[in-house]
């Protein structure tokens, strides 16, 4: 979740009773939580196409809406690409439905009537921990990324390949080698030479990185994410995912699951 270029986070709300809308957009302090109100829509079709064009930070929508229900705007949401935080409304016969709901991603929900402020308390919390987030995430890519400084033609090609190549379970430092055309001892050489490090390990850390990027979105499943970086042993991710990021995957997962 980021905000636009002002710094405000962008919100839209989807509520198909009127006088309900009109007095969470009107009746909400929006620009004491860093926030601004970029769409409105009545029902779940009209949202999807206001979230599309309106690209959202946060979605807050009710469950249970004519032509199309909350979660299945979202899930239509989901596959063009977009994951706004969402909070879902809902009344308190639909309470297990919104549980439900909150498994999709990113997402919280609110019972109705909800108690003035309790709104903005929780777009707040969201914030709040989208920063938190945001600066782990920075802070250990900052741990795990290699500063190609005044790196050589033969270091810079090598590192664009793993770019490229991460995900293949056999890439070695052979494979490098002969993409560069030059034998495996060489590059071995230069690359620790000029980087401080071997290339496995480099291309170990990038993995990390973005297995850490895919375990941020709790859909991903972990034997999901190992096979996507290139591990064919989910135990051998695991132990090796905890000895880079200090955590199981499981466990860094669980500090970007839905509260």
């Amino acid at each position: 979740m980021i905000g636009n270029g002002e710094g405000m986070y962008k919100v839209v709300v989807v509520e198909d009773e009127k006088r309900v809308r009109q007095g969470i957009i009107m009746g909400t302090d929006w620009s004491k939580i860093n926030c601004i109100v970029m769409g409105e829509a009545g029902n779940g079709e009209e949202g999807v196409e206001i979230i599309r064009k309106c690209r959202p930070d946060i979605v807050v929508t009710d469950i249970r809406m004519p032509k199309m229900m909350g979660i299945e705007m979202i899930e239509r949401v989901y596959e063009y690409g977009l994951e706004p935080y969402v909070i879902f409304l809902t009344a308190y016969d639909d309470f297990a439905y919104a549980q439900q709901a909150v498994k999709l991603g990113a997402a919280d929900y609110l019972l109705k009537p909800f108690k003035d402020g309790e709104l903005e308390s929780t777009i707040s919390k969201i914030i709040e921990k989208n920063r938190r987030d945001a600066q782990r995430k920075e802070q250990q890519n900052q741990e795990l990324r290699l500063d190609p400084g005044d790196k050589s033609k033969y270091i810079m090609d090598a590192i664009a390949y793993v770019d490229v190549n991460y995900a293949n379970p056999n890439i070695s430092v052979k494979a490098v080698a002969d993409s560069l055309g030059i034998s495996e001892g060489h590059l071995s050489h230069l690359f620790r030479k000029e980087t401080d490090s071997t290339l496995m390990v480099f291309v170990t850390k990038k993995r990390m990185r973005v297995a850490m990027s895919l375990l941020q979105d709790y859909r991903h499943k972990v034997y999901e994410v190992a096979e996507q970086v290139g591990y064919r042993n989910i135990t051998y991710f695991s132990a090796t995912f905890k000895k880079y990021v200090g955590v199981s995957p499981s466990e860094y997962q669980n500090r970007y699951s839905p509260e």
